[in-house]
């Protein structure tokens, strides 16, 4: 009678039982030998896990409210633990190839968050650079037929004004299009 009621009651809670066995006391055991050997497979291994492990917490400690009324969620997590941690399945591997490292090594992603000023853009000689180049590709005639044509236009001050601000926005947006080929988190063979 004695063990049948301690049976029940490991039955009953194996998930709280196994959890920490399997998903902190192998883990660390493993990491620890993987750490003592030269072998970079198991190092991979168990680094992947423990970014895992960090990303199960953070998830837990954000949607608490939510998975306290699951009542599958322990053992959920549990096979799922067992799955990432065992060598015979590399879960681990598996997870981190085709979600994490996605998310956070793929440039397209990053470029979202980071697009660097192009430098060239606001120096106060970029006009006088631009029409010196101007005239060495084309000639100084072209350089003064192009001067002719700007000041022979007859439109009003506001028009030239908003001619003016649509052509900064087209350069900044040409600039901007053209830095993304200098940034390097941008990855032109990414298809979107």
């Amino acid at each position: 009678m004695g063990s049948g009621s301690f049976l029940k009651v490991l039955a009953n809670n194996f998930d709280v039982l196994a959890g920490p066995l399997i998903s902190l006391a192998y883990p660390l055991y493993a990491s620890v030998r993987a750490i003592e050997t030269k072998n970079p497979v198991d190092d991979q291994q168990w680094l992947t896990y423990w970014v895992l492990y960090s990303f199960i917490t953070l998830f837990e400690l954000t949607f608490a409210p939510i998975i306290e009324w699951l009542p599958f969620w322990s053992y959920a997590k549990l096979f799922f633990n067992c799955w990432l941690v065992l060598p015979w399945f590399n879960g681990a591997a598996y997870v981190y190839d085709h979600f994490v490292r996605p998310m956070f090594v793929n440039r397209q992603i990053v470029n979202i968050w980071y697009i660097p000023r192009n430098e060239k853009l606001g120096k106060s000689d970029d006009v006088l650079s631009a029409a010196e180049r101007y005239i060495e590709q084309n000639g100084p005639e072209a350089f003064e037929k192009l001067i002719s044509k700007s000041t022979k236009s007859s439109k009003s001050r506001n028009t030239k004004r908003l001619n003016l601000e649509d052509g900064e926005a087209e350069n900044r947006a040409k600039a901007e299009r053209e830095s993304w080929g200098e940034n390097p988190f941008y990855d032109k063979n990414y298809r979107y």
